[in-house]
């Protein structure tokens, strides 16, 4: 019999750019999991909100003032170089997390000997009764796991990772992809699996920011440079562009068909749609 996960063994680090409103949902939310605030390194990006504020007044919390927006990937380095534990979650502030999410993830990673694993989620309207569906998703899914992936929303990672591969390169917009690459050809195992599930607004920090540039702005990052730095050559792209369309195809045509639902699913005006 596998011994209980122990939550003590997780940092958790959510990068925060103004959106103050779903940062303390989201902090609530881990409360009710059973995570101590000793436990979460806040990283605030040059938030205007009142998030400084709002951080001053939990002392119980850990955080870092940036004076501007580093980035994502400046933020999550900053948060993991805080952390000693064993196993270290990048969170989105846009995020709810159920009691037994976290506990999850480490059951399934401590036993199938994973390194970097994200939970399921349901994205977009939070219209339904999230606790519940949750647990019942939990049951239904439990068994079912995509291979080789991860998501940028929630991920954890083993310490030895980053003592492997280093932290995070700050392209804007990039960094879960570029670190996910690395830790694949560094031979670490990951996936995303269905013991664990949270609830994924929708990369509202992300939309904020565009909507604020009046349209000039469509993608956080520079693409080309990225791909030029990562050594993404076109055929070699476009080969990896269409085996991961096969690839999602068969995972969501194959979870539906067996167990009624799949990894990644969103909610829009009542409908649900399988991704």
């Amino acid at each position: 019999m596998s011994l209980s996960p122990d939550i003590k063994d997780i940092v958790v680090v959510i990068p925060v750019f103004n959106q103050l409103h779903f940062t303390q949902n989201c902090l609530d939310s881990l409360a009710r999991a059973g995570v101590a605030e000793a436990q979460i390194v806040i990283v605030n990006n040059g938030s205007t909100d009142g998030t400084r504020e709002f951080l001053a007044a939990r002392p119980g919390l850990r955080a870092i003032h940036n004076a501007e927006n580093c980035g994502c990937g400046h933020a999550w380095t900053q948060g993991a170089k805080m952390s000693a534990a064993p196993w270290t979650v990048m969170l989105n502030n846009d995020v709810l997390v159920p009691p037994g999410c976290l506990e999850g993830l480490l059951r399934f990673a401590e036993e199938e000997q994973f390194d970097v694993v994200s939970p399921a989620m349901c994205e977009g309207d939070a219209d339904y009764d999230f606790l519940k569906f949750n647990g019942e998703f939990i049951q239904k899914m439990a068994a079912a796991h995509r291979p080789d992936v991860a998501h940028g929303v929630c991920f954890m990672v083993r310490r030895r990772v980053f003592e492997t591969v280093g932290y995070f390169n700050n392209f804007g917009g990039y960094e879960d992809d570029d670190f996910f690459r690395r830790a694949r050809r560094a031979g670490f195992r990951l996936a995303i699996t269905g013991r664990a599930a949270l609830h994924h607004f929708g990369s509202v920090t992300q939309n904020s920011i565009k909507q604020q540039s009046h349209g000039t702005l469509k993608s956080l990052g520079d693409r080309e440079y990225y791909r030029r730095e990562t050594g993404q050559v076109w055929l070699k792209r476009k080969t990896l562009q269409l085996r991961d369309f096969l690839r999602s195809i068969w995972w969501r045509h194959s979870e539906r068909l067996r167990y009624g639902h799949t990894l990644r699913e969103q909610r829009i005006a009542g409908t649900v749609k399988y991704l």
